[in-house]
């Protein structure tokens, strides 16, 4: 088998619903009940939602876990470079001629019925997770929570709900409440969650759906602690106090990811070993990620090139800051966006700090904004943009002027999977 079947098995699966998004449950049921239920068959699951961080909190619970020596399978989206990065079996990316086989049995189970792509391929996931032992599952929500492909889980181990905002309001609704409506339906009767940071419009929402439930939270600020005190991370609960290192993860956002994360791993009961391991172990791709290799390295050698794929006003916070950690130095940005996000919002944090800027399309994804349409709103927030055919002509552009430049590529995940794709 190669790489190319799967391509096609998953181009195939594109054309089976005329909508990228339609936000109910039904269609899941039926192609799981198609699969003799794949989802009741998987081990524990920890479900995570949220706005901002849901990904990262995920990754250092898993790192944690497997720290501890348990084995995890693990679902995120979108992928960056390959889809075989959305579904980790036991630790590992799956293989080829296993997604191969499993997307077989899926569209063979769907037939001719309409099903979004995510809907059919997070099925995919469950029937490899099924096949294959380990200790724990962790989900990551697509889009929201309450009609996500993923809220199938009857019974979870334990959910997770990382800080919610307005982000996909002409799906999830457009206030922080509606969003934190949706994100909080991913709670279950009886089963314990914690609470990352919220605002209190959000966090009276999902208190109020957890007493209806009785489902017991886990709240940041009222059951658990965590702060950065002379280059550690503090984290405090009811059981005591652990004095950790920060994150491997960059930036202030990612000290409450790790305390979600800790909150987490401390209701599974898990000892000293997993909290050190999910500080020190956690990877995270295009999170504030320095290249190091590849042909935008080569044709920029003294550069200092980082990546993010953060896409919204939340991220943009989030990524001055990181940026504030770093030695102080002019950082130029590339920047690409698509047509769905909050433009203008993500833009406007970043003006305070941007030496230049360039925009550009992202190549391979229709609701990309054009580098003209992503330089006119930059321009509306007083930010000088410019524009650039790819990020490579950025850079280029940038280093004939400071070849020892620090460069961040920003915007979008797609514009990052592009770019460790290239340089991979």
């Amino acid at each position: 088998m190669t790489d190319a079947r799967s391509d096609i098995l998953l181009d195939r699966m594109m054309s089976l619903h005329p909508k990228i998004i339609d936000l109910t449950l039904d269609r899941m049921w039926r192609i799981l009940a198609a699969l003799d239920h794949p989802e009741r068959r998987v081990p524990p699951v920890i479900h995570i939602a949220g706005t901002n961080g849901k990904g990262s909190t995920l990754a250092i619970i898993r790192a944690g876990l497997e720290g501890a020596g348990l084995s995890t399978h693990a679902y995120t989206s979108p992928h960056l470079a390959r889809f075989h990065e959305r579904i980790r079996v036991a630790g590992g990316l799956i293989e080829e001629s296993t997604l191969s086989r499993i997307l077989d049995t899926c569209l063979e189970a769907n037939g001719p019925d309409p099903i979004t792509y995510f809907e059919i391929t997070t099925a995919a996931a469950f029937l490899a997770f099924a096949e294959t032992r380990a200790d724990y599952t962790l989900l990551e929500v697509g889009l929201g929570g309450r009609l996500d492909a993923t809220n199938v889980i009857e019974a979870p181990a334990l959910t997770v709900i990382t800080p919610v905002d307005l982000d996909h309001q002409q799906f999830l609704g457009d206030t922080v409440e509606k969003i934190a409506a949706e994100k909080a339906g991913i709670l279950k009767r009886g089963v314990r969650c914690v609470v990352g940071p919220q605002q209190d419009a959000a966090l009276e929402v999902i208190e109020d759906r957890a007493q209806r439930l009785g489902a017991p939270l886990f709240v940041y600020g009222q059951h658990w602690h965590v702060w950065e005190e002379r280059g550690r991370l503090i984290f405090q609960d009811e059981t005591g106090l652990l004095d950790l290192p920060m994150p491997a993860l960059l930036g202030a956002h990612q000290v409450q990811n790790a305390g979600a994360a800790l909150a987490a791993l401390r209701l599974l009961n898990l000892g000293d070993t997993a909290y050190e391991s999910a500080m020190t172990d956690v990877t995270w791709p295009a999170r504030m990620q320095r290249l190091r290799h590849g042909p935008l390295i080569d044709a920029a050698p003294e550069a200092e090139i980082w990546l993010d794929g953060g896409h919204n006003p939340h991220a943009a916070a989030a990524l001055v800051e990181a940026l504030s950690r770093l030695p102080t130095r002019p950082t130029h940005m590339i920047c690409g966006m698509l047509k769905t996000k909050d433009v203008a919002g993500y833009l406007r944090p970043l003006g305070q700090i941007a030496a230049s800027f360039q925009t550009v399309s992202i190549p391979e994804q229709t609701a990309t904004l054009s580098a003209n349409e992503t330089a006119e709103i930059a321009r509306s927030t007083r930010i000088h943009a410019e524009t650039a055919q790819s990020v490579d002509a950025a850079l280029k552009t940038i280093v004939q002027t400071d070849p020892t430049a620090r460069v961040l590529i920003c915007g979008s995940l797609y514009l990052a999977g592009i770019v460790l794709r290239d340089n991979g």
